[in-house]
Order: C-alpha cells, then structure tokens, then sequence
C-alpha cells in the first residue's frame, strides 16, 4: 500500500483537513488564501482534468515522474527531500516566545515576504498551530505547521529576519514544533530544497532523517 507521505497534499485534504479542501473526489486544494498546494487522486485523464480546472497557480508536491494535466503549464519545479523524525533533540525555548494567533497574521505574511520560506497568503497560519518569537514587540522569527495526513504534522514556514539571524532561533523554533507535535502522538516531517544543504544540516542535527525525495511542481495556465 504506497505510504500517506508519498502523497502528502492528497493525503492531507482527504484526512484531518479535508473540512479545509476546495474540489472533489477527483482533486483537492487548498483555499487560495491558505496555499497553493493541490492533488489528484490518481493519474487518470478525469482526476488530472479535474486538477487543471482550478483557477490561479497551483503547486503539487508529488513523487519524481508524476503525470501533470494538460492544459497547465510548468512554471517550476524543484526537487525537495521529505524529511521525517521519530525523536527530536531536546531545545531551549528562546525568551520571546509566543503563540501565534489570527491578530498576528499580517506581520506573519510580511516576514515570509521578506524571508522566502516557501508561499504564505492570508490565511496559511490557520492550516496548524505556529509560534514566533517577538523581540521589542516586533516579530522576527516563527515557525508552524502546514499538512496534517493522519498521523502525521508537517513543520513549516520556519523564518527568521535577516536582523536576527545566527542566534540559533531556527533551531529552537523548529526544535520545539516538531516536540509538541511527537508530544501529541503524531509524527513530524517536512520539506526542504534537495540544494539547502545548510538547512538540511540543520533538520539532521535535530533528528530529521531522509524518507525520499519529491518534486514540488508550481503550475500554471498554459499560454
């Protein structure tokens, strides 16, 4: 049977955030205003029919040799590697650390503009839980949670701003989601780059290991 991650989005919008998918049975997305990622159910000319009918740039995060719909174009795409942990080294919570609730999610959209984790929109801080850490009342570095396939939370839109970076605020952020996350019984996981071989680093130090790689797709209306 292929794993939940092998198909994360899909897994995700016909689980624990199917009540957040716009489509069908053929294809799932995220509301726009929460993210680009979207997923057939297989590779048949009706479920990838149904994929291209949604509006606006979509993005899959699927294994390499995927079939794509017709009727899109590739915009990008990137091979990532889909790390997982089973333990996570302990971290020291930074001073300033704080939940993150809707009130914070402009400042949240700015600091991803300006830092580039991956798209973050409107509402992307509604798809988990996300903490941040606020220094003089000013957010300068965060991090969250994004898919959630049963059993299993991503870590996600981990950020830092340049200002405040090298303090080690990164791995405390990402050590301390992918805690609670083991804490509540499921597994964390996420995506990175293939090329970030600094970040990757990083996600090894604090007990993220290799499950496969991916290609994340970005799609859009062909010309």
């Amino acid at each position: 049977m292929p794993h939940l991650l092998d198909r994360p989005v899909w897994s995700a919008l016909t689980t624990r955030q199917s009540t957040l998918a716009l489509g069908d049975e053929r294809a799932r997305r995220f509301a726009p205003d929460m993210g680009m990622f979207a997923a057939a159910c297989d590779e048949s000319a009706e479920s990838l029919a149904a994929l291209a009918r949604f509006e606006g740039p979509i993005c899959l995060m699927e294994p390499a040799g995927a079939a794509l719909p017709a009727g899109l174009s590739v915009v990008s795409a990137d091979v990532c590697y889909q790390m997982v942990a089973v333990t996570v080294a302990s971290v020291c919570e930074p001073a300033g650390l704080v939940a993150l609730t809707d009130a914070d999610a402009p400042e949240m959209q700015a600091l991803a503009a300006l830092t580039r984790p991956g798209p973050f929109f409107a509402r992307t801080n509604r798809l988990g839980r996300f903490i941040g850490v606020r220094q003089a009342g000013r957010l300068v570095a965060m991090a969250g949670e994004r898919m959630q396939p049963a059993g299993f939370t991503e870590v996600s839109g981990v950020c830092t701003h340049p200002d405040w970076r090298g303090l080690g605020l990164a791995r405390a952020l990402i050590g301390t989601v992918a805690g609670r996350i083991l804490a509540r019984g499921d597994v964390p996981f996420l995506h990175t780059y293939a090329r970030n071989t600094g970040a990757i680093g990083l996600y090894e130090q604090l007990g993220f290991r290799l499950r496969r790689e991916m290609v994340m797709t970005v799609l859009g209306v062909a010309a």
